[in-house]
């Protein structure tokens, strides 16, 4: 099982423009090149809030095994920039996300997505119908499914002062109360490292500030044209299982696939069951 050290020395980076900022970007590349992927799209993991690229470590290396597989880090996130002074808006992340796949030489992607990761490859794939093959959504941001009150608490600017403890113990019970069944001490240690540092810290109140609900709402998801997989814990009480139902009825390629015993950390939850169900769907 990979630690969170290693997958950090396993990443890449690049600079990218973003809105006019000049931001480093690491990323998370592994499997074969494009010549020798049979020709398949490389697939393109999102993570969400407070996570970064490291929630895909059970479930990247099962499909590098025959796929290209990029994950990066948001913006604000993990080992990406994370200084004051940019936005970290899923409007934002979405060029990110441009500027990234361009400069990987990526022009058609399957997009496996979490969170607000969910809310980024939505929009993506609503802007850019003819370059995502495949879409693979799992308690995903939409419509007016979020912010939730605990990422809304993060946002406040009183939470930039807390105690680190505090705000350790915050982020503590988030991973280990919000898993299903005993949470990995490993993945719990993972999740909260980018944010223990004084820049991580304010970094993670500016990205909470900025789930912004009216960058989904203004959405026409009917012009999503991607094969869609609705990979969904269905007892998440944070993005609830209502709103895969929704995507379905509103986004015309899409295919319900509900996971029992999985609370929002799906991926985490069920890396088994998960990955075999993506890889499925991307075969």
């Amino acid at each position: 099982m990979v630690s969170h050290d290693t997958w950090s020395n396993q990443q890449s980076s690049t600079a990218v423009i973003v809105d006019g900022h000049d931001l480093e970007v690491a990323y998370h590349e592994a499997g074969p090149d494009d010549d020798d992927a049979g020709g398949d799209p490389p697939v393109v993991f999102l993570h969400g809030i407070p996570t970064w690229s490291f929630l895909w470590r059970d479930i990247v290396p099962p499909v590098a095994e025959e796929h290209r597989t990029i994950a990066p880090d948001l913006l604000g996130y993990g080992n990406s920039a994370m200084h004051d002074g940019f936005d970290r808006s899923i409007r934002a992340q979405e060029r990110l996300l441009e500027a990234l796949l361009e400069d990987l030489g990526c022009e058609t992607i399957a997009l496996v997505a979490h969170d607000i990761g969910g809310g980024i490859a939505l929009r993506y794939a609503a802007h850019n119908p003819e370059s995502v093959e495949q879409l693979v959504l799992s308690n995903a941001v939409c419509y007016d499914s979020w912010p939730v009150e605990f990422i809304s608490t993060l946002g406040l600017p009183k939470t930039a002062a807390l105690e680190r403890s505090e705000l350790e113990a915050r982020l503590e019970s988030a991973f280990v109360d919000g898993a299903f069944g005993e949470a990995d001490p490993e993945f719990v240690e993972g999740m909260k490292a980018p944010w223990l540092t004084d820049e991580g810290h304010v970094s993670l109140v500016r990205n909470a500030v900025a789930t912004n609900t009216n960058h989904t709402t203004e959405l026409d998801y009917e012009s999503i044209a991607a094969e869609t997989l609705l990979l969904w814990g269905e007892d998440d009480v944070m993005q609830p299982y209502r709103y895969a139902e929704r995507l379905a009825d509103d986004v015309s390629e899409a295919e319900l696939a509900p996971l029992s015993d999985a609370y929002h950390w799906v991926p985490e939850d069920r890396p088994g069951v998960y990955s075999d169900r993506l890889l499925e769907f991307l075969e």
